[in-house]
């Protein structure tokens, strides 16, 4: 049974490529489903990252940088470090990113790896992957939710690019 789910934030959530309206409100329909979330990203820390850690509690129930941490996607260890924190096996969660390496190494750590690089429907692999109605995401409907953005200081903009 999935109960996690586990996003990068470069290319996914932020910068070229990303899918922020839509990952974001993926998170806000499985977070009152009981689902736990959290972000895992190489962001190598320090203050410039306070917007990225400011979405703990607020968007993700965890955030876990790289700077922060001192284990980096790919290696297993990171996975099986966000697992941990989430209170769940890493076969209990799913990990989204734009890197295919990175997304290799999640599923060798044990999670379910989901490719986000434009050329197909992430965001659907995700609502069956969570039994989700895909017109529920598409249509932003997550109880309302303010965008993920506005849960930290930070315009979502700043900080983590490609990572």
């Amino acid at each position: 049974m999935l109960r996690g789910l586990v996003l990068d934030v470069g290319g996914v959530l932020v910068g070229p490529g990303s899918d922020p309206g839509t990952f974001g409100a993926v998170v806000a329909l499985l977070r009152p489903r009981g689902v736990r979330t959290a972000l895992l990203s190489n962001d190598p820390g320090g203050p410039g990252a306070q917007w990225l850690r400011d979405l703990e509690g607020a968007f993700v129930d965890r955030v876990v940088l790289s700077g922060d941490a001192g284990v980096a996607k790919p290696e297993p260890e990171s996975y099986l470090l966000v697992a941990r924190l989430l209170d769940l096996g890493p076969g209990e969660c799913v990990f989204v990113d734009d890197a295919v390496g990175n997304v290799r190494g999640a599923a060798a750590a044990g999670m379910v790896g989901v490719h986000h690089d434009g050329s197909h429907d992430a965001s659907g692999e995700l609502a069956v992957l969570f039994d989700l109605d895909p017109e529920e995401i598409g249509s932003g409907a997550a109880a309302g939710a303010e965008p993920w953005w506005r849960c930290s200081g930070g315009s979502g903009q700043e900080g983590e690019r490609g990572r």
